[in-house]
């Protein structure tokens, strides 16, 4: 723990004068932490809900309104679909404010100029779109069964958001437990490979979007019917961009082999080893899984797995890349 970083800020806590600035600042920084990894769950578990709720086309379970649901605060004998879509608008909401807090504590704590300060504001912006992108697909009616392309880049912007709100707290978290702010002081290759990962990681997220809504909208009988879907050049546009997915998905793996490579040979320390091994062994089975998933028709159990390894794989990702940015020695 960099104890130096609190050298500017006030003592905060009620027996701070008893322990000392210096001391309270480091315990605040240590449940500080504790809290954006809580949120950082927390948050994972708000996109599997959202997920689900596509996948059981409970997207208009409150019909067109937003905030309110069916024009009511709380619906009187809800549906089974208004149940599921309420919820994830509660847990949603409670997400919100736990960033918002998340952001306040972390201006607390941290002086002016902290890369804190900066990841949480992040965090909060992006959850800020988060719910007026969620408001907007409601409103314009572009959930449950509404098979349009502007649903699709609709929901292939919500996932990017989405990626880059978790990226927003997953450093936050690093930035918290003493990982110093990044440098751009690092070779033409590396930051090369870092855009392209992210880039490409980017692209796997917005293709498998699109691939999920179609198994939703236009769900097959057998593999071979699947794959006749996508192949009819008469087929929904979404049933004929699924098939980009899996190449995305190959051509993305074979990246993130490389960029664990470049970054853990950049700087050799047991975290970069550590994450390289997770995008490593995260991907892989990502692959078998997303294979499964063509195989057995796209159940939603197997589509929330596939969600979540992608958040896995996407926190390697990050977290690899905090690591090996990281300005001056590395933090042990």
């Amino acid at each position: 723990m960099d104890t130096q970083r609190f050298a500017e800020s006030p003592c905060l806590g009620y027996n701070c004068a008893i322990i000392g600035c210096e001391r309270c600042n480091n315990m605040a920084s240590k449940r500080f932490e504790r809290y954006v990894w809580v949120v950082f769950g927390y948050t994972l578990l708000v996109i599997l809900w959202g997920a689900f709720v596509r996948a059981t086309g409970s997207g208009a379970g409150c019909g067109n309104h937003w905030p309110l649901c069916n024009g009511e605060i709380l619906p009187r004998a809800p549906l089974l679909e208004t149940i599921i879509e309420i919820s994830h608008r509660i847990t949603s909401g409670l997400l919100l404010v736990m960033i918002a807090a998340m952001t306040y504590i972390g201006f607390r704590i941290f002086p002016k100029g902290h890369i804190v300060r900066k990841g949480v504001f992040a965090s909060l912006v992006f959850v800020i779109i988060e719910a007026l992108l969620g408001g907007m697909l409601v409103l314009l009616e572009l959930v449950a069964h509404n098979p349009s392309m502007t649903r699709a880049y609709s929901m292939s912007f919500h996932l990017i958001n989405t990626l880059l709100l978790l990226a927003s707290i997953i450093m936050t978290g690093f930035w918290v437990r003493g990982v110093r702010a990044p440098t751009w002081e690092v070779s033409r290759a590396a930051k090369t490979w870092a855009i392209i990962g992210v880039v490409m990681m980017m692209l796997l997220g917005a293709s498998g979007g699109i691939a999920a809504l179609g198994d939703t909208l236009f769900p097959a009988m057998s593999f071979k019917e699947g794959l006749m879907q996508e192949l009819d050049p008469t087929s929904n546009l979404l049933l004929r961009l699924r098939v980009a997915h899996p190449a995305i998905a190959i051509g993305t793996g074979l990246v993130m082999v490389l960029v664990a490579q470049a970054f853990a040979a950049m700087r050799q320390t047991t975290q970069t080893k550590r994450f390289a091994l997770l995008l490593y062994g995260s991907y892989a089975l990502q692959i078998g899984l997303g294979t499964l998933n063509v195989v057995l028709l796209a159940p939603i159990w197997i589509q929330l797995t596939h969600l979540f390894l992608a958040d896995v794989i996407w926190f390697a990702f990050v977290a690899l890349t905090v690591y090996s940015f990281e300005r001056g020695d590395p933090v042990a």
